[in-house]
């Protein structure tokens, strides 16, 4: 079911914009976003680059069952595991990073499930793209046509996407996960419902 997507700011320069979540002033955050970029890549190129790299190179928590909890980019980055809000934060920093507008999106199945929007300057319009990692039955994929999210949403069972892209990661999954203590399973029964 596509969705028309409500962009929170109308303001591009706000889906460019670093802070303590998304660091992309980092230096390790610079250095992988500058070796990720392909050299004469067009915008999409460098959007194709760096959502397969977050995808397929870095760990989702619960696919690699790690007991880290991450939540910065650069901590993302560093420790090469993290939630799918975490994966999506990291996308964000390097996306923005190399001046290309990323925001937040949300789905809720079961619990809160984070994801990226896009802006495609050279299209004119942003897509949703989804860095989890296809495991576990994920199957997301970066699509210009029609978007390939990780999971199909069923709404009979109260299964919501949420229309917003947001400036920022949502302050619920920031709370979540600022206060999670690392361990096994640390996740279970403490994940956000709505953004």
């Amino acid at each position: 079911m596509k969705i028309t997507l409500k962009i929170e700011s109308e303001r591009l320069e706000d889906y460019l914009a670093a802070d303590a979540i998304i660091d992309h002033h980092h230096p390790l955050i610079r250095e992988t976003a500058d070796r990720l970029s392909p050299t004469g890549g067009t915008e999409v190129d460098v959007i194709r680059s760096m959502f397969h790299f977050v995808r397929d190179d870095i760990a989702h928590t619960v696919d690699a069952a790690d007991s880290r909890v991450t939540l910065m980019a650069s901590e993302v980055l560093r420790e090469r595991v993290g939630l799918c809000y975490a994966k999506a934060h990291l996308l964000a920093a390097l996306l923005r990073g190399q001046g290309i507008p990323t925001g937040f999106c949300y789905q809720r199945i079961g619990v809160l499930h984070g994801l990226n929007a896009v802006y495609l300057a050279g299209l004119d319009r942003w897509i949703r793209l989804d860095p989890r990692g296809n495991k576990n039955g994920a199957d997301a994929h970066f699509c210009l046509e029609g978007e390939r999210l990780a999971w199909t949403l069923d709404p009979a069972r109260g299964e919501i996407d949420f229309p917003t892209v947001y400036t920022a990661p949502s302050s619920a999954v920031v709370e979540t996960l600022s206060s999670a203590k690392p361990g096994s399973a640390w996740y279970e029964g403490i994940l956000p419902h709505a953004p």
